[in-house]
């Protein structure tokens, strides 16, 4: 039954661009070629009713022409003397009758014998007065070509006529042995066009995806409203490096300019893409960071080209940056929370031993240390997101057994270049790849130093890790690089893409450690 319900779907969808194309060129060669191959016969039959009247004239005027036949027409029997010659003549030269008269229309020869002496039937009006004419006319054998012509005597006296003639049947008969060949070549003409005209439309059915003109009319009439009100980036590729398509919020998150869209006009990352599915793949611009799925365009079995998508997730991976600084100064608070209690038990439990003054001793120590390095940092940095950025990074360090320590130089006025966004992103990715490099040591530690300097913001960060050579670091500030196995890095090509946009400068040394200097002009000071 579903079976049934397609076949009837199917056959009342309707007929394909390249279908009605090839309908319609079928039936316009039809009637061309039939049309010129019933011209061509008429042409024909034209061309062998000129040929006859040739070929009759050129007879009769041999004949008349002929120094025996005036010899013969004033000789007492012509009969007897011209009747085997003109017999002769007629079956060399294939004519239906030759016909040898004298001006009174007396036969002296024919094809039938009891018609000799007998009045031709025809005329000869014009003959009389030494002009050589053809006629069609229906004689004495039936409809024939016929050609009369004058015999003048030495003087120049008219004394007789000759006429020549083919019969209409025999015409008709020589022009149908011929007709075959005009049919087949016909024919012959009309599949050689079918032919072509059939890979014509398969190629145009690849070409239009088989779809019908109304449906390609409705595509047509859409596309462009559809384009233009999708929220995403639209970039359509065919098996060329020039993009196809290319949708207005596409131009707008890749900064592209009017005009003709190429691979190489797409950022670096963008163009090193594999040609298969991708699925959620951040990339970054100078000041975006763009999601990027992209899906191949198969028909047929055959790949045409790809089509990427792209959302721009730059404000929602600044939210998470703020997010992650407040998750981790929570994250602070509730280790700090837990020590707290077990350090409470020991302080009970000491003052219960009698032993007080130790007890006040052990639970001043640490507090002193972790409230001396709060009211610091809330004195010297006037921005609340990096003060609590950094004291949650300390924190996050000793849990995983890095000792990370804020310089006593660091100090930030609220007011600067970067946002706040901008300094939680970049001070907490420099700090995180610290840490992380900080572990393939020994003794881990890590240093930061977050300052103004003669109007530059300043953002040192030295760990104890292996450090990077300058081409390492170019390749960890592209997206997708990472030192950690099984991973694609973010962090650093987010620092990047920060410094960039204020036109800042990111280097690596190996000094008393491995340390990544960040500086942007134009902090105030």
């Amino acid at each position: 039954m579903f079976s049934t319900e397609r076949n009837a779907l199917s056959s009342k969808r309707p007929l394909s661009v390249a279908g009605q194309v090839l309908v319609l060129q079928l039936v316009v060669m039809a009637v061309v070629v039939f049309a010129g191959g019933i011209l061509t016969v008429l042409n024909e039959r034209s061309n062998s009713d000129d040929a006859t009247r040739r070929e009759v004239t050129a007879v009769a005027v041999s004949i008349a022409n002929e120094p025996s036949t005036p010899i013969a027409i004033e000789s007492e029997d012509p009969t007897s003397r011209l009747q085997p010659e003109t017999e002769k003549i007629r079956q060399i030269t294939g004519v239906d009758f030759i016909v040898v008269m004298a001006p009174d229309r007396t036969r002296f020869t024919h094809t039938t014998v009891d018609l000799i002496g007998k009045a031709f039937s025809g005329n000869i009006d014009r003959a009389l007065q030494g002009e050589t004419f053809t006629e069609t006319y229906v004689g004495s054998l039936g409809p024939s070509i016929r050609s009369v012509t004058p015999v003048t005597d030495s003087s120049g006296d008219i004394i007789g006529l000759v006429s020549a003639g083919v019969t209409r049947a025999k015409i008709s008969d020589q022009f149908l042995r011929g007709l075959p060949l005009i049919i087949g070549v016909v024919v012959a003409a009309f599949v050689v066009a079918a032919a072509g005209s059939t890979l014509l439309s398969r190629r145009l059915r690849r070409q239009t995806l088989g779809m019908a003109p109304a449906e390609l009319r409705t595509m047509y009439e859409h596309h462009d409203a559809v384009l233009h009100s999708i929220g995403e980036g639209l970039l359509v590729f065919g098996r060329g490096e020039e993009a196809e398509l290319v949708n207005d919020e596409a131009r707008r998150l890749l900064d592209l300019p009017d005009g003709p869209v190429s691979r190489a006009s797409l950022p670096e990352s963008m163009q090193q893409m594999d040609t298969g599915i991708v699925r959620g793949e951040l990339h970054l611009t100078k000041d975006r960071v763009l999601v990027v799925n992209q899906d191949p365009v198969m028909w047929e079995g055959r790949r045409l080209g790809n089509v990427l998508t792209i959302r721009d997730q730059t404000e929602l991976r600044s939210l998470m940056g703020e997010l992650d600084s407040v998750r981790s100064f929570a994250e602070s608070l509730r280790s700090q929370a837990h020590e707290s209690a077990n350090r409470l038990h020991t302080v009970i439990t000491m003052v219960e031993l009698g032993r007080p003054e130790e007890a006040v001793e052990f639970a001043t120590a640490d507090l002193e240390l972790s409230q001396t390095l709060i009211d610091r940092l809330m004195n010297a940095v006037g921005e609340p997101a990096l003060a609590a950025l950094l004291l949650g990074k300390v924190s996050q360090a000793a849990e995983q057994g890095v000792e990370l320590t804020i310089t006593d130089d660091t100090a930030l006025e609220h007011e600067g270049v970067l946002t706040a966004r901008e300094l939680v992103t970049l001070v907490g990715n420099l700090i995180d790849n610290a840490i992380d490099a900080s572990k393939e040591s020994d003794q881990p530690w890590v240093e930061v130093t977050v300052r103004d300097a003669d109007g530059e913001l300043v953002v040192r960060v030295a760990d104890s890790g292996p450090g990077m050579a300058p081409e390492t670091l170019k390749s960890a500030l592209r997206r997708g690089y990472s030192t950690k196995s099984g991973s694609r890095g973010l962090g650093l090509a987010l620092v990047s893409q920060v410094i960039d946009r204020h036109r800042g400068t990111l280097t690596s040394e190996v000094t008393y450690g491995s340390v990544l200097v960040a500086t942007i002009a134009g902090s105030a000071s």
